[in-house]
């Protein structure tokens, strides 16, 4: 367990939750940052984990790095501390999924934009106002936004610093459900449940598409046909198509192997 992130794994379930937990607004620090990367680490390749919920608590989801400690860091190594921390999370072969409660502004934007899908309390607010401090986006965000919700939107975004209420990043493809902030924990859990009970070859997809989404067709296409030979070898396809020729589509209990 981290000082400042937290992970509860719930074997019973195959899920996990990586809470961040440096009040009053979870600035992301260097310790922050460390948890976070030692959490990735032990997450990775973890097969009895299927899903991962990152969350914040019930106020705050993380308002920006702690920028007390940037006068005395090494400018050549914040960003890539954060970066490798960062890509760990954004890597995790898990589906994972924010709760934003409050502030994600900066880093816990960026941190936001790792994930597979965030779902947003009404209390949320997006940003990434880096600008405001004469730099930029350092942890992903330049990269990760305009994926996310195109480059003229993620640039201005970023040009002005503002920020978006929930409501707005639903619009836009930030957020990609809004419910009661109080839900907000809740509603990601029970996300995370069903993809827990998919098949392994979730992982497959995942792969594909990600390490396939910035490649040529020709390239993306092979790799397509590498994750499709893998999952045509795990215990779950042997299981699907047998129940599905048995018992017709959508009955298959999936082990996650």
């Amino acid at each position: 367990m981290g000082e400042f992130a937290e992970l509860e794994i719930r074997p019973d379930k195959r899920i996990a939750t990586l809470r961040l937990n440096r009040p009053p607004m979870n600035a992301i620090s260097a310790g922050v940052v460390r948890d976070l990367g030692k959490a990735a680490e032990q997450l990775s390749g973890n097969e009895d984990v299927a899903a991962v919920v990152i969350w914040g608590g019930p106020k705050i989801f993380a308002a920006g790095a702690d920028i007390k400690e940037m006068p005395d860091r090494d400018p050549n190594e914040v960003p890539r501390s954060i970066s490798e921390a960062f890509t760990g999370i954004a890597e995790l072969t898990q589906i994972t999924i924010s709760a934003v409660n409050g502030y994600a502004l900066g880093g816990g934007c960026e941190l936001a934009l790792c994930t597979d899908f965030r779902i947003a309390g009404e209390d949320a607010v997006f940003g990434q106002p880096e600008v405001l401090l004469g730099i930029i986006p350092g942890a992903g965000g330049t990269q990760r936004l305009p994926r996310i919700i195109g480059i003229a939107k993620a640039k201005e975004l970023m040009y002005t610093g503002r920020r978006v209420p929930a409501a707005e990043a639903l619009e836009i493809g930030l957020a990609d459900e809004v419910c009661p902030a109080e839900e907000a924990y809740p509603r990601a859990l029970e996300l995370a449940e069903t993809y827990a009970k998919g098949p392994a070859s979730l992982r497959n997809i995942k792969r594909a598409t990600d390490r396939g989404f910035d490649l040529p067709m020709h390239e993306a296409l092979a790799l397509e046909t590498v994750e499709s030979n893998a999952s045509f070898r795990t215990q779950d396809a042997k299981i699907g198509i047998k129940s599905f020729i048995e018992n017709g589509p959508g009955k298959a209990v999936f082990t996650g192997r």
